[in-house]
C-alpha cells in the first residue's frame, strides 16, 4: 500500500543525507548520486565527505554534529541557498554499544538517546519550516528516519540502543499523521543486521547480514514504491514482526531460548 508520493526518478533531485560518512548513508549516497540526484553529505567527520566530494563531482559537504542544532539550521540554509529546495532528506546518523543492565552506563544510555533520538528532533527544528514553506508552494518534500529493528521491542544486549531507535519510530509515525496531509512525505526504515562499522563490534552471528548497499537498495524501492515503514531484509524483518505480536509471557520466554540469554 502506497502511503506517500512516489519517487520514480532521481534525476536533478535535491537530497540531503544527514550521517553519510559511512554504513548505510554512505551507501545511499552513492547510488543517489549515480542516478543522478544532486546529493548533499553531513556528517562529523569532515575528511570523510571530503573525499565523497572528490569521487562524486556536484555533490556538496556539510559537515556537521547533529547535537549542534545551529549547525543543523545553518546547514539547512546553505543547501536551500545552493539548490532553492530540499526534494529528501535522510537521518541516518546513529549510535550502538551493546548494553546489558549489569554492565549500565548512564553516559552511554544518554549518549545514544542523544544521537539516535535527539539529533533527529534539532533535524526537524531545522528542516520543518523549509519543508511547509515547499509544501505551500506546492512542491513538498520527504523525510526518511533510519530506526532499526531493535526498536520492535526489546532484546539482550539493546538496553540503550532498542529504546533510542523505538522513539525514532514512533516520532515518525507522529509526524506522518501531522505532514502526510500538506503533502509532505514521511517514511521510517528499519534494517536489521548490515555490514557496518557499528555492528562490526558485535560479538555474536548476527542472522541474514547484508551490505551497505544491498541496504540502499531495498530503501531506494521503498521509497519508490511509496511506503511509510521500509523494512529489510524480508526473510529476517518478517519474522521478528510475527514475534512482536506475541503476549509478554512467550516473547520473552522464546527471545531468552533463541538468544541463549
Amino acid at each position: 500500500m502506497s502511503l506517500n508520493p512516489k519517487i520514480s526518478h532521481w534525476q536533478g533531485r535535491i537530497v540531503w543525507l544527514v550521517g553519510a560518512s559511512s554504513g548505510i548513508g554512505q551507501a545511499l549516497a552513492h547510488r543517489l548520486h549515480l542516478a543522478g540526484a544532486r546529493v548533499i553529505v553531513s556528517a562529523r567527520q569532515a575528511d570523510l565527505l571530503q573525499s565523497f566530494v572528490l569521487e562524486h563531482p556536484g555533490s556538496l559537504a556539510l559537515p556537521l554534529d547533529v547535537l549542534d542544532a545551529p549547525a543543523l539550521r545553518q546547514a539547512c540554509q546553505a543547501a536551500v541557498q545552493r539548490h532553492g529546495r530540499i526534494d529528501l532528506t535522510i537521518y541516518c546518523a546513529g549510535h550502538y554499544q551493546a548494553m546489558r543492565a549489569q554492565q549500565f552506563s548512564l553516559a552511554e544510555a544518554r549518549r545514544h538517546i542523544d544521537v539516535n533520538y535527539v539529533g533527529a528532533l534539532n533535524l526537524l527544528d531545522a528542516l520543518l519550516p523549509q519543508l511547509l514553506l515547499q509544501a505551500h508552494q506546492g512542491c513538498g518534500g520527504h523525510l526518511s528516519l533510519v530506526s532499526s529493528v531493535a526498536g520492535f521491542r526489546g532484546l539482550p544486549k539493546s538496553l540503550a540502543y532498542g529504546p533510542s531507535k523505538a522513539a525514532l519510530s514512533h516520532l515518525a509515525e507522529a509526524l506522518y499523521l501531522d505532514l502526510s496531509g500538506d503533502g509532505i512525505g514521511i517514511s521510517v526504515i528499519h534494517p536489521g543486521f548490515v555490514e557496518t562499522p557499528l555492528t562490526a563490534q558485535n560479538d555474536f552471528k548476527m542472522p541474514a547480514l547484508i551490505s551497505p548497499e544491498a541496504a540502499a537498495a531495498a530503501i531506494i524501492k521503498g521509497w519508490q514504491q511509496g511506503k511509510f515503514e521500509i523494512h529489510f531484509p524480508k526473510r529476517f524483518t518478517l519474522w521478528l514482526k510475527a514475534l512482536s505480536l506475541l503476549g509478554h509471557g512467550p516473547y520473552f520466554a522464546l527471545i531468552k531460548k533463541l538468544t541463549n540469554s
